[in-house]
């Protein structure tokens, strides 16, 4: 499974089984409501609180403050989870005759499953990921999905569907789900160090910046990627504004544009736009 050993031939793992608790070290992973190898983080103890909150009060902004999290943090954490997951753990719904609300998907509701009888059984849940369990396998093939921790702003996990190999450069076409596809370019030295292949599961990062908003939904444009939604919130600070775009399938775009942007395209929350970028700017990776 690929764990991490010193020189000694193991690793020392700590597991924290409550919110105050003791640390208590075992054999394997260290963990303090959250899971971490090697100090890097796992998953988030807290991006669990903020799903069972979402599960008891249906709100973000009260499962915010229920947490102790900020409605921004809030709400790019559920992006990051719903991004990097191959099927939405959070649906979030506005308007209706229901007056909109947040809702988790029976993934999310299984995740917070898996993770407390995590806490509760830490001892049972290590020997079953040392010796293998099916499950317990999938868990974890999960988990490794939340921990990476980059800059750049969109982070989605896909399949690679096709390969388009050239002397210098080539071309990875992702699926990130059943609507959802982008296209990436990296040099082909690049993609034999990755050992890139069909079917190959990879991240795809794309910093904020690099995103070009349009509400022209039915042009062609010279970019080769674009992924199309509706306005979910605009954040405007004194230099830029931040927007996010909904894309089908609970997936979330970032871009980072300038106030005369917004203003000029009228962007507005429910506004139809469309996400542009190069298969250039796109970065690919790998964890292990």
């Amino acid at each position: 499974m690929g764990w991490p050993h010193t020189a000694a031939g193991r690793a020392d793992f700590f597991v924290l089984t409550d919110l105050g608790a003791r640390v208590k070290k075992v054999s394997g992973l260290k963990g303090r409501l959250l899971l971490e190898k090697d100090g890097a983080s796992f998953l988030g103890g807290r991006r669990v609180d903020l799903l069972e909150a979402i599960a008891e009060t249906g709100s973000i902004s009260a499962a915010a403050r229920t947490v102790g999290m900020s409605y921004k943090g809030a709400w790019d954490a559920i992006d990051a989870i719903n991004n990097q997951s191959e099927h939405p753990l959070v649906i979030c719904s506005v308007g209706g005759n229901d007056g909109g609300g947040t809702r988790l998907t029976e993934q999310g509701q299984q995740i917070i499953r898996l993770f407390r009888a995590g806490e509760a059984e830490y001892q049972r849940i290590l020997d079953a990921l040392m010796t293998g369990v099916d499950h317990f396998d999938a868990f974890q093939h999960m988990l490794r999905r939340f921990s990476m921790r980059t800059s750049a702003r969109n982070q989605f996990v896909g399949k690679i569907t096709r390969l388009t190999r050239g002397p210098v450069n080539t071309g990875v076409h992702l699926k990130l789900d059943r609507k959802n596809a982008l296209m990436a370019v990296v040099t082909s030295e690049s993609a034999a160090t990755l050992e890139l292949k069909v079917g190959l599961e990879v991240y795809a990062l794309i910093k904020a910046p690099s995103i070009i908003l349009t509400t022209d939904t039915t042009g062609r444009f010279s970019a080769e990627n674009r992924l199309c939604g509706r306005v979910a919130r605009i954040h405007q600070d004194e230099v830029n504004a931040e927007v996010r775009l909904a894309l089908d399938q609970e997936k979330t775009v970032i871009a980072t544009v300038t106030h005369e942007t917004v203003d000029r395209l009228q962007l507005a929350e429910d506004t139809r736009a469309c996400a542009l970028f190069a298969a250039s700017s796109v970065i690919l990776a790998l964890v292990q």
